[in-house]
């Protein structure tokens, strides 16, 4: 007779692991290392995390296998073992008694050498003197993929709303997921409060609750309702001693796991809802007194109305948006409603926002907020809603149609395809002379005649939008306006006013700016050629992305990242960041393009580089970002140079696209980029003369190495051997300062094939400072954290952790990460 959970007939052989629990990647690893090598491992989570999961997992190929139940006496226990088991799988390790756990204590010291195992699974905090594996909630990305397998059609505002809804438990995603109808799952319909009754989690926490005596599941109401209530701790003593919560210093109560708050709210019968919303009012002061005895009012009161939309005026967007939508239901004035899905948006809440702007999708607000949410991941459509919606406002309301052309310039831009858009720009009239309105005016001005193709009137237009962006203190605007310095080659100051957009979004409490932000520091930062801080950047916009329910642009900040990964030759850290981007978006989808084809270059692989970087600059109309074409035509005409020719129908014109644009910048970094991509095209002594221009008007950097190791190799393949050697040395002096490997090797072998004698390897020049990338990681493992704890918090691989680490020691002089956190600390 087998035992429950042992492998049936059909499961996978022994020693073949199968796919683990989906975003339990870590642990898996952890128990297949247990199973090969013997001993004994704990698994801790809180209820729904995986660790039961863990364990069916495991008996699913490691054979023969055993359960001890939590329930069971010792001698259970002791006739279990002694059938010598390859794997003991210990479940509700901590209802075990004493005797058990010695007894299991002796079978993993008995075997600690030999191929068997005892793998237990424990609440968190358990503590039986063996090795514990304790299991995080999922990340937000990890969140993601798991939804995205159980319903590929979810909305990314669906997905962003159960990802926090769910804090991250698995079994709270796999419950919720599945019980949502298909219009929930689009979005058209409001998420449910809580956990599905029949959900196996949801009827182990309410058996939880069950068995806590009534004046603490009372008290637990309060908190589950606001987290500023502090009941008496002596009656949350039953909760806490039952593992459902954890009081911190200050008296505040976080619920394990994190739904557990809405099945109390959930299951809370009416009258002792509205008993706790009146008391946590008396108790508060202010706007969430306000919030409060809305809760508890059951039917239409216009004061209290009127009182909640005044407060709700100069508040967080988030609190803003529940006292607005209570404003909504306590009175027969729609325009609370409208309010509250901005604010939800803005909050980074857009599962909240979709539905109610879907309720009143009459309204140009209304459509206009449903355009912009989905703007990124599906432009074209987005363009023709804010396209009308312009349409509609432009005789009467000036300030209404410029946010719907700011928005659908964006969109055409993104689209690659103009539509209406110019037209209507051109029958629009300020005369308003505040500065937000006159950038943003000259901002759509601007868009539109870069898609007329009048580009010298749209540089005049963006020049003008930054002389304006210093008195504006609007974070959207600033985003914009940050674009627009892109556009004309101002990169730093681009880079500076964005920075100040999303410090603005922060204090704003408008969450969903805040990454938007961060994207367009790191494009400028690229743009500057300063890679290790677009890196950053990119980083914690992506964070902030998955955190404020922004999925679509969390994928572009992934892709983004691959891309610089790309750059710098990293292989394993963009392949990783491209499996993460999924590239369900078509920007995405082209930055991993781009991402792939910089691999494919430095690689020595410029043909299908070639090709990847022409599919997207010879994208058709509606597909593709006008932008990202140009920024990928310098590494075209590389990889164009290196393999066979291109078809002239695509390079020409890429390359007179680009030609022009640099040359209207005026700025010397792009003018060197200029130049550089002529002397590829050039014959000699034309490409000499070009390649000088453009080590002439370079700053230090990556993008000054690029040319050395390209002009050296160019002098290489003509015989002039000494003028090589001199630029090739230096390309791989300066990648190896950048951490740019891969270059710095390519550079050695020309250098190897110009008659370098030394060693290929070019030792980096003593001093330099270390960069953003660098103070990242040394920060981190100065504070006690593994290599893999970093590139899990970074974003990276282990590979390349392990990569600037060994940079950071040689740099610094250090031994050890003792010695780094010395030399750091000094």
């Amino acid at each position: 007779m087998q035992e429950p959970g042992s492998p049936q007939p059909g499961s996978p052989q022994p020693g073949s692991p199968q796919p683990g629990p989906a975003g339990l990647g870590a642990a898996t690893a952890a128990i297949e290392r247990l199973l090969r090598d013997g001993g004994a491992l704990v698994v801790t989570g809180e209820p729904g995390s995986g660790r039961t999961s863990l364990l069916r997992w495991a008996a699913a190929w490691a054979a023969p296998a055993v359960w001890v139940p939590g329930h069971a006496d010792e001698i259970c226990v002791q006739r279990l073992l002694a059938r010598r088991a390859a794997l003991c799988l210990v479940d509700d390790a901590h209802l075990l008694d004493p005797g058990s756990w010695r007894l299991i204590k002796r079978f993993a010291r008995r075997f600690a050498d030999a191929p068997a195992a005892v793998l237990a699974a424990a609440p968190v905090g358990f503590d039986a003197g063996l090795p514990i594996l304790p299991l995080s909630p999922l990340d937000e990305h990890a969140a993601h993929e798991l939804l995205l397998r159980l319903a590929p059609d979810l909305a990314d505002p669906v997905a962003a709303g159960l990802i926090r809804q769910a804090g991250g438990n698995p079994a709270a995603l796999t419950a919720l997921a599945t019980a949502l109808d298909l219009a929930q799952r689009r979005g058209f319909a409001p998420l449910p409060e809580g956990l599905p009754p029949g959900s196996v989690l949801g009827q182990h926490l309410r058996a939880s609750l069950r068995a806590l005596p009534p004046a603490t599941r009372d008290a637990l109401l309060l908190p589950a309702l606001d987290d500023r209530a502090r009941p008496a701790p002596d009656a949350l003593e039953p909760a806490e001693a039952a593992g459902l919560i954890s009081v911190a210093p200050t008296g505040e109560v976080r619920f394990v796991p994190a739904i557990l708050r809405d099945v109390i709210r959930q299951d809370a019968p009416s009258i002792a809802r509205r008993r706790a919303h009146l008391t946590l009012a008396r108790t508060l002061r202010g706007l969430p007194a306000l919030l409060h005895r809305a809760a508890a009012t059951p039917g239409p009161d216009p004061a209290l109305s009127r009182d909640l939309g005044a407060a709700a005026a100069s508040a967080a967007p988030a609190q803003a948006a529940i006292a607005f939508r209570y404003a909504a239901a306590l009175s027969d004035d729609p325009a609370p409603l409208l309010s509250a899905a901005r604010s939800f948006w803005l909050a980074g809440r857009p599962d909240e926002a979709v539905p109610l702007a879907r309720r009143l999708s009459a309204h140009h607000r209304a459509r206009s907020l449903i355009a912009e949410i989905g703007l990124r991941g599906d432009p074209l459509p987005a363009r023709d809603v804010l396209l009308d919606v312009a349409a509609e406002l432009i005789p009467a309301d000036t300030p209404g149609a410029l946010s719907a052309l700011l928005l659908a310039g964006e969109a055409c831009c993104r689209a690659g395809d103009p539509g209406r858009f110019p037209a209507l720009v051109s029958r629009l009239e300020v005369t308003d002379p505040s500065p937000a309105l006159a950038l943003a005016h000259r901002q759509v001005l601007g868009v539109a005649a870069l898609l007329r193709g009048q580009h010298d009137e749209s540089f005049a237009h963006f020049r003008s939008v930054l002389s304006v962006a210093p008195r504006v203190d609007d974070p959207a605007l600033l985003v914009a306006a940050a674009m627009a310095g892109i556009m004309v080659g101002q990169d730093r100051h681009g880079a500076s006013l964005a920075a100040r957009a999303a410090a603005l979004a922060f204090a704003a409490g408008a969450h969903a700016l805040v990454p938007a932000a961060l994207e367009a520091v790191a494009y400028a930062e690229l743009a500057a050629g300063r890679y290790d801080a677009a890196t950053t950047a990119a980083l914690d916009g992506a964070a902030a992305a998955r955190r404020y329910g922004r999925l679509d642009l969390a994928d572009s900040l992934l892709a983004l990242l691959a891309v610089l990964a790309g750059l710098v030759g990293d292989r394993p850290t963009g392949e990783r960041r491209c499996r993460e981007a999924t590239a369900r978006h078509p920007e995405a989808r082209d930055l991993t393009e781009w991402a792939h084809a910089l691999l494919d270059l430095v690689e020595g692989r410029p043909a299908p580089a070639a090709e990847r970087l022409a599919a997207i600059v010879a994208a058709p109309p509606g597909r593709g970002s006008a932008v990202l074409r140009v920024a990928v035509i310098p590494h075209l005409v590389e990889a164009a140079r290196a393999a066979a020719p291109l078809e002239p129908a695509v390079l020409d014109p890429a390359m007179a696209m680009f030609d022009r644009w640099a040359g209207r910048t005026g700025e010397a970094p792009w003018l060197a980029i200029r130049a550089r991509c002529r002397a590829l095209r050039a014959d000699e002594p034309a490409a000499d003369d070009y390649f000088r221009e453009a080590l002439r008007r370079h700053d230090a950097g990556f993008a000054r190495a690029h040319t050395e190791l390209l002009y050296g190799r160019h002098l290489r393949r003509r015989r002039r051997h000494l003028e090589a050697r001199t630029h090739l040395r230096q390309a791989a002096e300066t990648f190896h300062r950048l951490d740019a490997d891969p270059w710095a090797a390519l550079a050695a072998r020309e250098l190897r094939a110009a008659g370098e004698r030394a060693s290929a390897s070019v030792p980096v020049a003593p001093g330099p400072p270390l960069t953003a990338q660098q103070e990242r990681i040394a920060g981190l493992v100065a504070a006690g954290a593994t290599n893999r704890e970093v590139a899990q918090q970074l974003h990276l691989s282990t590979r390349t952790v392990d990569h600037h680490l060994r940079n950071v020691f040689a740099r610094l002089g250090v031994r050890s990460r003792t010695e780094l956190a010395r030399v750091l600390h000094e």
